[in-house]
């Protein structure tokens, strides 16, 4: 099949418009998978949540990112704000913008949110030096060629209302990726699987 190459992720982006939510919420948000050439071919940054209980996704894996606020020039510029604070990175110097993700409606403990969020795809460019911030526990570089490996598909247990469901996750190390940011992964494989068949 070959490894994941940066045209093949530039292709894949290109392949199709990202799906916007029909309706969008009264709050957005924007996040950014970012990319960059590691030992073991192209890798993608995860963080891991600082514990919060007024935070519905406290303690998951996620992308950076977080909510628009006024001053913000577009979703671009929210994901790039927020990763800067989160992380330390600066995206406007330290990378560049393949492309975005379909938008996607937050859930946050089994219930809808009035909030949708935009993924975009960013590719670094030099060596960061993160510096992540109180709401970052840890980050996360994980092989793409791996995350993209069935072996890495599971399922998890999530306990909601009294029931017990089972839920799609990735498994990696000792990280369990599920949720939105499950969603969001799971729509750039497509993309690129689609793009491996083109």
């Amino acid at each position: 099949m070959g490894s994941v190459s940066w045209r093949l992720v530039h292709r894949a982006l290109e392949m199709r418009a990202p799906a916007r939510v029909a309706r969008p919420a009264t709050t957005r948000a924007a996040v950014a998978a970012i990319l960059r050439t590691g030992r073991e071919g192209l890798e993608l940054l995860f963080i891991r949540r600082a514990e919060h209980e007024a935070d519905p996704w406290s303690g998951h894996i996620s992308f950076p990112g977080g909510r628009s606020e006024p001053g913000d020039d577009g979703l671009v510029a929210t994901a790039t704000r927020e990763t800067a604070e989160e992380t330390g990175i600066d995206l406007r110097q330290d990378a560049e913008l393949l492309g975005a993700l379909d938008e996607i409606r937050a859930m946050a403990r089994g219930r809808p949110v009035d909030l949708t969020i935009a993924p975009f795809v960013f590719r670094l460019l030099r060596p960061a030096r993160p510096v992540p911030n109180h709401e970052v526990v840890s980050l996360h570089w994980l092989p793409l060629e791996r995350l993209l490996s069935p072996g890495t598909r599971a399922s998890m247990d999530y306990r909601h209302e009294g029931a017990t469901i089972g839920l799609p996750c990735l498994r990696i190390d000792d990280l369990v990726i599920w949720g939105l940011t499950y969603r969001m992964f799971d729509n750039l494989r497509e993309l690129v699987e689609e793009a491996r068949r083109a």
